[in-house]
């Protein structure tokens, strides 16, 4: 994979770099070194050394003498003494038959003064302000200099290097189908171009987080084999008015010089919200920055194959102007996947895993229901994370089982310490659910049950896994959901005639449904069809308001209470029918900690038949 990275510095950079090096040391090394080697004498020694003939020769300057001396290996010696007033040194230098020689000092060069004294110092101001100026736009986001703040960041991927092809992608199979006409246009343009057609100048890719949009684009540049531009929509969005909007303009020009090409903008919605949202200011950072990409996007030509892709999370807060025919024209579903699709992605990414030969993705997909992609990855991977800290060398149905438990639930808290009589209760509760849910005639079979802690916070709970995927929630079947929640309640009930706060999660799930079915399934005779509350957010929490006055929403409350009510005086009653297999059960679960739906099952038939 390539990476567009930053021009290189000009050669002028480097020669006045290694210049300055060079005079520094000349000026303060060199000299500081060659200094270490000279030893220092009085004029007295110096004038023993010459009747002694050891001196070589001499170097007589204004305000001192050099002289060398041979050792006995022959080695010279350097020394210095301070020069006296002499008239008869000549003459004994004379005498010794010693070279010597007198230095004239030179004046300096008026070019290297000017060097020194001006431009170095100007050369070491540069340097220390395009230091620090580097410092500070890497801070606020910038570039390598002040003047490399309006260029784009984008990430260029060359030809067929992002490595990804649709073969990487499973379990979107309609996205793939609606991206396939993109790949065949950058293929075969003509074909597009003799018939009339324009392809998509955009699409927008929305969905939950971790379903795959980013793989999808990229997917798309492989198939495609094509420059592809990967850039977060945040990344346009600066400190300084108006550099947003510059590195759009950045972005398409690089774009259409090496078209064919994809352009990939994700979290759209960062830089694309509605401006009639935003308040009363109407020139910020973010407009001017939209303002742009809507000038561009109308600016180019489709027919030179730069197509743009975008990924978001919230489609519903983008700008109208952004959607409209003529820019993003192609609106993308990428969903959670169905059951057929969780069964594609576990086996995909089991690729790179070592599997054992009795591994049951068909199960581990059924047990998965709402996971998204990211998850179903993160599940093989702690799947084979299991499977190394048991000391296997492939990964089992058991390492992917427990890896569902901890993606969902999280790890089990092995080292928590519980009262029996706490202990007692927590069976009793999760028994509850799982009894009430096989009373039922609309409840998904009991999966395990287990009274082991979890870092999530459940200090146990019952898992129920459907036989096959539902679309579709009838009305008998939301209120057998909220019975089951209300079985671990109904439990301590009956048996302590006290309740705890263990059934927290419970009661918070169950208003939900029974809210749901009021406000927005139609399923209360008291409101019939009338729809109550919108959802805010389809993809990111479900976050949902009401339509209605206060009095209306009084009479919401009430209806939700009654469902509640009536589902827990069920839950209630099947338990007082059934409270034989109720002890029965909870004595079982509390010896073994962990049961599984076969074992439930068994006893509590087995009890029936008796």
């Amino acid at each position: 994979m390539k990476i567009q990275k930053n021009p290189k510095k000009p050669l002028i950079y480097y020669i006045l770099v290694s210049v300055m090096v060079v005079m520094v040391l000349n000026a303060f090394v060199f000299p500081l070194i060659m200094e270490q080697k000279v030893s220092q004498v009085d004029y007295g020694t110096f004038l023993k050394q010459i009747e002694q003939g050891k001196v070589d020769s001499v170097e007589i300057q204004d305000n001192q003498i050099g002289y060398t001396v041979l050792d006995g290996s022959g080695r010279e010696k350097v020394y210095v003494t301070g020069k006296m007033d002499d008239p008869d040194l000549v003459n004994r230098l004379y005498d010794a038959n010693v070279k010597f020689t007198k230095v004239v000092p030179k004046e300096a060069s008026p070019f290297l003064k000017f060097i020194l004294a001006w431009i170095l110092p100007l050369v070491i101001f540069i340097a220390v302000g395009q230091f620090l100026m580097r410092k500070m736009a890497g801070k606020m986001g910038g570039g390598a200099n002040a003047m490399t703040f309006g260029k784009s960041k984008a990430k260029v991927y060359v030809e067929a290097q992002t490595g990804k092809t649709f073969a990487d992608v499973a379990g979107q199979e309609e996205a793939k189908e609606a991206l396939q006409e993109i790949v065949d246009f950058l293929h075969n343009p003509k074909k597009y171009q003799e018939i009339g057609a324009n392809i998509p100048k955009g699409a927008l890719l929305v969905g939950p987080p971790g379903t795959g949009k980013t793989l999808l684009a990229k997917a798309v540049a492989g198939e495609s084999k094509v420059p592809f531009f990967s850039i977060s929509g945040s990344e346009f969005v600066e400190m300084f008015v108006g550099m947003g909007a510059a590195r759009v303009r950045d972005l398409f020009k690089q774009a259409q010089e090496k078209a064919p090409c994809i352009v990939f903008i994700d979290e759209i919605d960062t830089i694309g919200k509605s401006r009639t949202s935003g308040g009363p200011s109407g020139n910020d950072e973010r407009e001017q920055t939209l303002n742009q990409l809507l000038t561009e996007m109308d600016g180019f030509d489709a027919d030179k194959g730069v197509v743009i892709l975008a990924a978001t999370n919230r489609p519903e807060t983008l700008d109208k102007a952004l959607l409209r025919p003529g820019r993003f024209d192609r609106r993308v579903p990428v969903e959670l996947p169905d059951l057929l699709g969780r069964e594609q992605v576990l086996k995909v990414h089991a690729q790179k895993v070592k599997m054992a030969d009795d591994v049951d993705f068909n199960a581990i997909a059924r047990a998965t229901s709402g996971a998204s992609g990211a998850d179903l990855a993160n599940m093989i991977n702690e799947g084979a994370l299991r499977a190394v800290k048991m000391g296997r060398k492939e990964v089992n149905q058991s390492d992917l089982e427990e890896s569902v438990e901890v993606v969902l639930a999280g790890y089990q808290r092995k080292n928590s310490v519980i009262s029996m009589k706490d202990k007692l209760t927590i069976s009793y509760h999760e028994i509850g659910h799982a009894l009430v849910a096989a009373k039922q005639s609309h409840s998904a079979p009991v999966h395990k049950i287990t009274i082991i802690p979890r870092t999530s916070g459940a200090l146990g709970y019952t898992m129920q896994v459907e036989e096959g995927e539902k679309v579709l929630m009838s009305k008998e079947e939301a209120l057998d959901k909220i019975t089951t929640f209300m079985g671990g309640r109904a439990a301590e009930e009956v048996i302590f005639n006290r309740v705890t706060s263990g059934a927290s999660n419970d009661i918070e799930q169950a208003t939900k449904i029974a809210r749901s079915m009021v406000t927005r399934f139609g399923m209360s005779e008291e409101f019939d069809m009338m729809a109550l509350e919108t959802v805010n957010n389809p993809y990111l929490g479900g976050d949902t308001s009401l339509l209605v006055s206060s009095e209306t929403a009084a009479k919401i409350d009430d209806e939700v209470l009654k469902i509640i009510k009536t589902c827990h005086q069920k839950a209630i009653q099947i338990l007082e029918d059934n409270k034989p297999k109720l002890h029965e059960l909870t004595k079982y679960l509390l010896e073994k900690e962990t049961i599984t739906g076969e074992e439930f099952m068994t006893i509590l038939e087995a009890k029936e038949s008796n």
